[in-house]
């Protein structure tokens, strides 16, 4: 690439100095128009072509130190290959890990609900809360149960479909996590050495955001576990209120003459 950029500055050169001689060559012979010519060609060949050649130099250092400190080529070629190497031998062994089947209710509405919770497609999630009344039920009406059962059972049910659905979404992106890591991989066993900044800052991004996925994910376990103790709460609070209607009662009849 030096050499084809010495010969253009070399040839633009001598060309405009024939353009500055031109007048002068109307009247001169060809004796004189060869001795400039070569005058010409032997100032080329020693001053201006001593600083070209360093300038030819400079480069060959620069791309030197390019391919074999900055990006060594055979470094390259290794990483390359071991990228290779590695989705080889894990590629086939991730596919049939994700192939198996690991859905096991029999009966018909819990293989609905089981279906579309693995799915992990999030326009499905219209259809997980009619499954999942099939499955555990609707609150009982004001004449089956009481005002706080109701309540329990409603809270408890909105949490477990909450948790739900950010787990079908979850897996959703779980699954775009992993096509953009395959795709990461691919362009690393083919890419230039110049381009690895780029693909090491999409590679942050997508780390970025897999921990905002587990963050999310991590939240719905912690407000379900917040439901659970305010059940457990819940349900002591109704004991203390039955034990002190029970007392309540006793003093009642107790107290009858």
């Amino acid at each position: 690439m030096m050499t084809k950029v010495s010969n253009r500055k070399y040839l633009g050169l001598l060309f405009v100095l024939l353009i500055l001689m031109l007048p002068m060559t109307a009247s001169a012979g060809v004796g004189d128009i060869i001795q400039w010519l070569t005058t010409i060609t032997d100032t080329l060949k020693g001053e201006i072509g001593q600083v070209l050649g360093a300038i030819q130099k400079v480069g060959s250092a620069k791309q030197s130190l390019q391919q074999q400190v900055a990006w060594p080529l055979t470094a390259i070629n290794q990483a390359k290959s071991s990228v290779l190497q590695v989705r080889a031998q894990y590629s086939s062994l991730a596919g049939q890990i994700h192939a198996i089947e690991v859905s096991s209710a029999s009966l018909a509405n819990p293989k609905q609900l089981e279906s579309l919770v693995r799915g992990g497609q999030t326009p499905g999630l219209g259809q997980l809360q009619p499954a999942f009344l099939k499955v555990y039920g609707a609150v009982p009406s004001t004449t089956e149960a009481s005002a706080t059962d109701r309540n329990l059972m409603d809270v408890d049910d909105a949490m477990a479909m909450g948790s739900l659905k950010t787990t079908v979404m979850s897996d959703q992106a779980s699954e775009q996590m992993l096509g953009v890591a395959d795709s990461l991989e691919r362009q690393t066993a083919a890419t230039a050495p110049g381009a690895a900044p780029l693909l090491t800052a999409q590679a942050q991004v997508a780390n970025l955001q897999g921990q905002a996925f587990l963050q999310r994910m991590l939240a719905a376990e912690l407000r379900q576990e917040a439901a659970r103790l305010a059940h457990d709460n819940a349900l002591v609070k109704r004991s203390a209120e039955a034990n002190r209607d029970l007392r309540n009662h006793m003093r009642q009849i107790l107290g009858r003459p």
